[in-house]
């Protein structure tokens, strides 16, 4: 499913959400840049579950190396789709939560959603080796939000791959509630399925967003 659009319009411009957009923006142009050495940046600036859950690991890294991947990972991300979807869905949803909650409260709420997204994804995926990215937890924590800020308001949406219509308009706690039980089908899935058979998308990282956002507001 891919958001069009919804009907409740901004009533100051989005500050916030605009800049989130540049500067993961911005990031992805510098990774782009990096040339081959971009996996040892994902690797050291990602979450990588086993450098928190396996003693061994740990050790090889200090406290601030520990802790930078929670942030950094946030604002990296895997290729132009995965940007776009992500900016695209933030660019939707964002503006209406940051207008309710206000620019600080609306960025401590991204921060802390990235970041619970981020531990509920190492907690579930305790032996993985792959590194993390992308602000879809933090952008889960929005969605969040808006689904218990704004409940009613329309959501004009499409079903890929049908890009060019038809399009559906639904009421936002249809829209985000299904697109909920999905990653929680999902996720549920791949806590199930043989370790690396799961695919590369952190389906417990956009629950734990989600819900935190949706506890939060």
């Amino acid at each position: 499913m891919l958001p069009l659009r919804d009907d409740i319009p901004s009533r100051r411009f989005p500050v916030v959400t605009v800049a989130l957009i540049v500067v993961n923006s911005l990031v992805f142009l510098w990774e782009l840049g990096l040339g081959p050495r971009l996996q040892d940046a994902l690797l050291m600036l990602g979450v990588v579950p086993v450098r928190y859950t396996v003693g061994e690991v740990s050790a090889l890294f200090s406290w601030r190396e520990q802790l930078l991947p929670f942030f950094s990972s946030m604002f990296l991300h895997g290729g132009w789709t995965h940007l776009l979807g992500n900016m695209w869905t933030l660019w939707i949803f964002g503006d209406n939560v940051e207008d309710r909650l206000g620019r600080p409260r609306y960025l401590v709420l991204y921060v802390a959603g990235g970041l619970a997204a981020a531990l509920l994804h190492v907690f579930t995926n305790f032996d993985s080796t792959v590194p993390t990215i992308g602000a879809s937890g933090a952008i889960a924590a929005v969605m969040g939000a808006y689904f218990r800020l704004y409940p009613h308001a329309r959501v004009a949406m499409i079903l890929p791959p049908f890009f060019l219509g038809p399009y559906f308009v639904v009421p936002a706690v249809v829209f985000l509630g299904w697109w909920f039980i999905l990653q929680f089908f999902n996720g549920t899935l791949s806590l199930l399925a043989e370790p690396g058979a799961a695919g590369g998308i952190a389906w417990w990282a956009h629950i734990g967003g989600f819900v935190f956002g949706a506890m939060m507001c």
